[in-house]
């Protein structure tokens, strides 16, 4: 993963690169001690993850952070940690707080490259090979057991995971996204909003279908799919 560092405190962003350097999959496009000059290297350069400190001249981390359309992954490193509950509202990957150990830097960094991965197109999930993922959700990765999923709802930017025995997961992803991790092998997308596992549909009508008990809407341009799907396993 690409990687740039931003701390106005050459110590500080001499010892996290150091640092860096430790981890084989991660590799430092830039470190910068100021904002605006990191802003024009991300313009320019692939970036899949950003450290970024908070307390900086001109522009504090946060801010810069909010001024960036599209930003990449981020882990905030500080020597504050009130700070910690804004940096997980923008959707920050995790909060670390310096003097920062080694061991829980890589475990921050591991989290990053868990989302990494979950997110390239080319890491569909093949149910046959995968039985889980990780999502981002409640400031950690949480897994979801494939087999457990029910449905999966689109709400904008984010998705709600319906899974079985327990409470529903929501995770910042867009619905087509977790489609194409999952494929149609078992997983079918029955209308704009909904994505359903086919081993878990209790009845079917004309316009809607039942999972778990929920009435979930079947999309006109996704009937057809659907109702080959139930010719085929129909008796």
């Amino acid at each position: 993963m690409n990687c740039i560092l931003i701390d106005d405190e050459r110590p500080a962003l001499d010892l996290l690169e150091d640092n860096i350097k430790q981890i084989p999959y991660l590799n430092i496009v830039a470190s910068c001690r100021k904002p605006m000059a990191a802003l024009e290297i991300l313009k320019t350069q692939k970036v899949d993850l950003m450290f970024l400190d908070i307390q900086m001249p001109g522009i504090n981390g946060l801010d810069l952070l909010r001024s960036i359309s599209n930003p990449p992954m981020v882990i905030l490193v500080t020597a504050y940690g009130e700070h910690a509950l804004d940096g997980f509202n923008l959707d920050v990957v995790d909060y670390l707080v310096k003097p920062v150990p080694f061991s829980r830097l890589l475990k921050a960094v591991q989290k990053a490259h868990d989302l990494f991965q979950l997110r390239q197109p080319t890491g569909r999930l093949s149910v046959q090979e995968n039985d889980h993922f990780f999502v981002n959700a409640n400031y950690s990765l949480v897994k979801i057991r494939i087999q457990d999923i029910m449905f999966i709802e689109g709400m904008k930017d984010y998705v709600r995971i319906n899974v079985e025995g327990g409470k529903p997961v929501i995770t910042r992803m867009g619905l087509r996204n977790i489609e194409e991790r999952l494929g149609t092998e078992r997983f079918m997308r029955v209308h704009k909003s909904y994505i359903i596992a086919l081993d878990k549909i209790e009845s079917v009508q004309k316009l809607q279908l039942v999972v778990a008990g929920i009435e979930i809407p079947i999309g006109e341009a996704y009937r057809n799919s659907l109702q080959t799907y139930i010719a085929d396993k129909n008796l």
